[in-house]
């Protein structure tokens, strides 16, 4: 039976910044455009740590009963280890996934009932991700679904439920975040491409292949940083974005060193840093430059 800090290890916690990081940024943008509301920005963080957490639970419990992580190089995955059953592993998911339904539909009350469709939606592809008869995560579809659910939808979402609108520098925005984000989920695949091969497992990095998905992560990287520089603006608040890419440096490094395996671990920890950090400066420079 698992014990709670491993139950806690198979939330997978060094993710969960990814979550916050979009809430934190578009919270500034709304501070810096007047339209800020505390209690809505905190149930959006709680929607979005919530669904990281049901997404981690999940994909642990589809890819355990499925025999993916027999083999296991990454972090602990308590069904592949046989730490838990099957059965609480996936209660622990539909839990996650009620609190982020809670959440929002306290947000639903306040602001509009038609975002119970975009909760629903981000709920279902959350579970189709792994689970499943066709599980898309296994197709080569992953990395559109964190794009535009842990990117777009988090980022314009939490500005939408403040200010009721959405501005260009909130689209600029998302599309970083949604950049960095998915770039922490090419660099786990990168690294599971042997026993994602072996076990049938057809992850875009499958796909790719080792080379081309390397380029892809430097691109998404670069591209998250340029889409942060939009949404500043052309101000001294832009030397903000040269933190950023100081904490490129590292992890693309070992990107292109051809890092394997457990190699790769700290390129996932550094890209979730660069992404938890740039929500904190967009917290800090869009409350005060705008």
């Amino acid at each position: 039976m698992a014990s709670l800090s491993e139950w806690v290890e198979g939330a997978r916690p060094r993710t969960l910044p990814a979550s916050v990081a979009p809430v934190l940024g578009a919270t500034g943008l709304a501070i810096g455009d007047h339209h800020f509301h505390p209690q809505l920005a905190v149930l959006a963080g709680i929607v979005s740590l919530a669904l990281q957490v049901g997404v981690n639970y999940a994909n642990d419990y589809s890819d355990g009963i499925r025999g993916t992580d027999n083999d296991r190089v990454g972090p602990l995955r308590l069904v592949g280890s046989r730490l838990a059953t099957p059965k609480s592993v996936r209660l622990a998911a539909f839990v996650a996934f009620g609190v982020a339904g809670v959440a929002g539909v306290v947000i639903c009350a306040v602001v509009s009932w038609w975002l119970l469709v975009v909760g629903a939606v981000s709920i279902v592809a959350a579970w189709l991700y792994t689970g499943g008869k066709h599980p898309y995560g296994y197709y080569g579809f992953g990395e559109i679904f964190v794009f535009i659910f842990f990117g777009l939808v988090a980022t314009l979402g939490t500005y939408y439920i403040q200010a009721l609108t959405i501005s260009p520098a909130a689209v600029e925005l998302s599309v970083g975040f949604g950049s960095f984000i998915t770039a922490i989920l090419v660099a786990n695949n990168l690294r599971d491409i042997p026993g994602d091969t072996q076990s049938g497992k057809r992850t875009l990095a499958v796909r790719m292949g080792d080379g081309a998905t390397r380029i892809f992560y430097a691109v998404l990287m670069v591209v998250g940083v340029i889409a942060f520089s939009l949404a500043v603006g052309w101000s001294w608040w832009l030397c903000s974005a040269l933190i950023l890419c100081l904490l490129l440096v590292s992890p693309l490094r070992a990107i292109f060193a051809h890092a394997e395996g457990r190699a790769l671990i700290p390129v996932l920890a550094g890209t979730s840093r660069l992404t938890l950090l740039a929500g904190l400066l967009g917290l800090l420079v869009f409350s005060l430059v705008r």
